[in-house]
């Protein structure tokens, strides 16, 4: 009898240490299937290597160069801690060796190539901007078609009207669109250079324009008169600084 209670008490001993090692594992197993069912992030995802963000997207720091990251790279517009190394921009997506394939520099048909445009920035992602093209100044695109010594900095303008038409003509930044009927003349005094004036005939014919410094200090005299051929029309005069008068 003595013995039968002790083998029931053994298998009971038993019995809770089984369930007890149950209760302790149970939870272990659902963390360990949440761990292994979260998705891992990649930081190279494969759309930085296809259109268009292949030209148009620079990759994050580390990732394999794409087309753009490594024109960018080329032409010095990346900073040194986003150049890519020569191993990055020999290696594919996720950092495996391409199919014999490295990823195209070239811009893809409809895709505009990362380059500047005369007025506009250069913009890197994570970088400060880099570069501005700005247009040629009218100096720099022809000689003066006069020169006038300023009166401190001022100038006085004379408008000769020797067509039979009206001419309007404006100040940029000074005074509204005015007529000057023609064979007549008048005299704008006191302009700050640089200074931009336009004028065009009302019938809709072209003007030739003769600017000539005048004998009194500061002061210039405009000529117009009608002009046959259209590539000697001018609509507009502009005065720098310097003294020196530009037509176009």
């Amino acid at each position: 009898m003595n013995m039968n209670f002790q083998n029931l008490r053994k298998s009971v001993e038993l019995f809770g240490a089984i369930c007890g090692g149950l209760l302790i594992t149970l939870p272990a197993i659902p963390q360990a299937v949440a761990q292994e069912s979260t998705p891992k992030i990649n930081p190279c995802p494969r759309i930085f290597y296809e259109e268009p963000h292949n030209s148009r997207v620079v990759v994050p720091q580390g990732c394999p160069a794409n087309a753009l990251t490594q024109r960018l790279a080329a032409q010095g517009l990346l900073p040194a801690s986003a150049n890519p190394s020569q191993e990055q921009t020999t290696l594919g997506v996720g950092g495996e060796a391409p199919q014999g394939t490295q990823p195209s520099t070239s811009s893809q048909p409809g895709v505009s190539p990362a380059t500047a445009a005369p007025g506009e920035q250069t913009l890197t992602p994570g970088s400060q901007n880099t570069s501005i093209i700005q247009p040629p100044l009218p100096s720099q695109q022809q000689a003066p078609s006069a020169m006038i010594a300023l009166a401190n900095g001022k100038v006085n303008i004379r408008l000769i009207n020797e067509t039979a038409a009206n001419v309007t003509y404006q100040v940029i930044g000074d005074t509204a669109p005015r007529s000057l009927p023609g064979k007549s003349d008048v005299t704008l005094q006191s302009l700050s250079a640089p200074v931009t004036v336009t004028f065009q005939r009302e019938d809709g014919g072209q003007l030739t324009v003769t600017p000539q410094s005048s004998s009194e200090s500061g002061s210039l005299e405009v000529r117009f008169d009608e002009a046959t051929d259209v590539a000697q029309g001018k609509s507009a005069m502009r005065i720098e600084q310097n003294g020196s008068v530009f037509l176009n």
